[in-house]
């Protein structure tokens, strides 16, 4: 059982993470704008907000301090988004162009500042974790279920579930997620009535690298106690993830647990006796999130409707 419980627990942290920025892939391309430069997101998301961690902990810890670098790391995530905004809709340049050279630019510029403003002029920003939950009071104490989901947890997967029902509200219940879809499926419609299809597209774009941001956050608190100018190549996963959920948030949930799975194989397979006992390589281990990411996209992109003037430059002047 309590193999089981670990299992679960680190799905549920490799799994919330995905969800989110895939979440976020969602709005973008659902406006019409692809965006590979998810990962370049997380990566700036997670360097500002680790960063503030690292300076700040030695007068604060906790919830609170956690709390204060979401909202850092959203920001830096919207802020870094603008670039790709820009470049895309503004000046109609490549998508994934665009996006390849952000995701080019994070990391370095991390490795680079993170050099500058240490004293020791090392690349690595490690931090204290005072943020896990040992025990949510009375939900903790639910069988089994309590101890699944409401021990050893973090306040980051609460709001990763929250982010995903208001992602359902807004883009099947709001104006704004009628206008948004209708920017990535029809644009000159959209536009013929009254429709700002170039606002409607910044509006994906920052909520995708705000959610990005964040993501990248996310993903680094559980699994770690530094960062590194990476987050493990899980912006392309998260890519995968929004195909495989083809572009609606509720099958984003279940793919996002499914990559999440195969991520904890790689990374606790040691202390699964079944697996353990195989005699497999680490290596081969390692390589399971990404395989699984090929097998799954042959056999889904066949059947895959992406919104149909996603990565196509609005122009008002074509038809």
């Amino acid at each position: 059982m309590d193999i089981l419980f670990l299992v679960v627990q680190q799905t549920m942290f490799f799994s919330i993470p995905l969800l989110i920025v895939a979440l976020g892939g969602v709005f973008t391309e659902r406006g019409g704008v692809t965006n590979i430069a998810l990962d370049g997101m997380m990566i700036m998301g997670a360097f500002t907000s680790i960063l503030f961690i690292n300076k700040m902990h030695g007068s604060m810890s906790g919830q609170s301090l956690l709390l204060i670098a979401i909202l850092i790391a959203v920001v830096t995530g919207m802020v870094f988004s603008l670039l790709h905004a820009y470049a895309s809709i503004n000046m109609k340049a490549d998508q994934i162009i665009s996006g390849t050279a952000l995701n080019m630019f994070a990391p370095a510029f991390a490795i680079y500042v993170a050099r500058m403003i240490q004293a020791n002029g090392v690349q690595q920003i490690t931090f204290v974790n005072t943020f896990r939950i040992p025990k949510v009071p009375l939900l903790g104490d639910i069988p089994l279920i309590g101890g699944f989901f409401f021990r050893n947890a973090y306040i980051t997967t609460y709001i990763g579930l929250a982010i995903l029902v208001v992602s359902v509200i807004v883009l099947y219940r709001t104006r704004f997620g009628l206008r948004l879809r209708a920017c990535g499926e029809h644009p000159h419609a959209a536009d013929s009535v009254g429709i700002n299809v170039y606002k409607m597209r910044y509006a994906g774009v920052v909520i995708s690298g705000g959610l990005a941001g964040l993501g990248g956050l996310v993903f680094v608190v559980p699994t770690s106690t530094q960062f590194n100018a990476t987050v493990s190549g899980y912006g392309f996963l998260a890519l995968a993830v929004m195909i495989f959920g083809q572009w609606k948030p509720m099958r984003v949930l279940f793919a996002a647990f499914f990559f999440g799975l195969m991520k904890t194989v790689a990374s606790a397979y040691s202390v699964i006796p079944v697996l353990n006992t195989l005699g497999i390589s680490s290596d081969v281990f390692k390589m399971v999130p990404f395989i699984a990411t090929l097998i799954v996209l042959a056999f889904s992109s066949k059947t895959s409707q992406a919104p149909r003037a996603v990565a196509i430059p609005y122009d008002k002047g074509s038809r």
